[in-house]
């Protein structure tokens, strides 16, 4: 009981349950939610504290920078759901609150696509900051080489060679990328290589524009790092696979190279590994054990999970 008086309490005041609704919505910085609040980042870290130590959010650091999150388990947790699934829609603070999250949302999109737009014609190189991509490429196929896969998913496919490396195991690929430039980068790389199996869509990681259950393997190949919601990305992922069908993600591992954040619009420093198979779960994903590809300086880890209501296909 005294945890979910002490959660109450630590949201029982305008600037804390505001805090509390925006951090529901997103992962977001300190600065960030001084910026949206329009109050100074001293009060605001005095709020968080508050508001972490009742167990209402949860506080992570990557490098420099430090991420909220609204909590995921325990009494606060339910109690900071419960009461953010109740306030009005209409509030004006809060709807003033999510018209600027969407403004830092815009900014950082704008940021990401005009890094892709620079460097798509280079995007290879840019992938190759430590495991060899041919390692990697090989242990993805490797994680489908039980697996019947009809119908594949390349989700941010960027210039394609997902689509390349899987178009002779599949009878149908398609990649989706938010980016154009990456698009048309993709496009001639497969009519280059004769792929007529493979097709290519303009679409987001969130709101992918497929139908529900219509593929049987979905590939995240170094592309979650920069999502904004990367646990909405895997949710989204997991809708459009079938019962049985299989995710695999390839990413890095924690690390803190602030420099890809800050030259190379990434927006988280690698994921670990309960992060990734939490989100799965939590999207009726049944996870695998992780893979680490060990590289210096950056290791590489690949996550794979089978979506539940199929027949099993787990690894050791």
């Amino acid at each position: 009981m005294n945890s979910i008086l002490n959660a109450l309490r630590a949201m029982a005041e305008p600037t804390r349950l505001r805090l509390v609704t925006l951090c529901a919505e997103s992962e977001l910085t300190v600065t960030e939610l001084a910026g949206i609040l329009g109050q100074s980042q001293p009060r605001i870290s005095h709020h968080l504290k508050v508001l972490c130590e009742a167990g209402v959010l949860d506080r992570f650091r990557e490098g420099s920078w430090v991420f909220l999150r609204l909590a995921r388990v325990g009494p606060g947790a339910e109690v900071g759901s419960f009461v953010v699934d109740r306030l009005p829609a209409d509030d004006p603070a809060l709807a003033l609150d999510r018209q600027r999250l969407e403004d830092v949302r815009r900014e950082r999109a704008a940021a990401a696509a005009a890094y892709f737009r620079a460097n798509a014609e280079h995007w290879h190189e840019i992938r190759k900051f430590s495991v060899p991509e041919e390692d990697v490429e090989g242990a993805l196929l490797a994680l489908f080489a039980d697996d019947a896969v009809h119908d594949l998913l390349d989700v941010g496919t960027g210039t394609g060679r997902m689509l390349e490396i899987f178009a002779d195991r599949v009878d149908r690929a398609i990649g989706v990328d938010l980016s154009r430039e990456m698009l048309a980068v993709a496009r001639a790389n497969l009519e280059g290589a004769g792929l007529r199996n493979c097709q290519l869509r303009h679409g987001d990681m969130n709101k992918l524009p497929l139908a529900s259950e219509s593929f049987d393997a979905v590939v995240f190949h170094q592309v979650l790092h920069f999502a904004d919601k990367p646990a909405g990305a895997l949710a989204e992922a997991a809708r459009v696979l079938r019962p049985g069908g299989r995710l695999a993600v390839a990413d890095f591992a924690p690390h803190d190279l602030e420099y890809l954040r800050e030259q190379h619009a990434h927006r988280r420093l690698g994921f670990a590994d309960e992060e990734i198979l939490e989100w799965c779960r939590a999207a009726s994903l049944a996870p695998d054990r992780p893979i680490h590809l060990t590289g210096d300086p950056l290791t590489v880890t690949l996550w794979s999970a089978v979506k539940n209501g199929g027949a099993s296909k787990e690894r050791p």
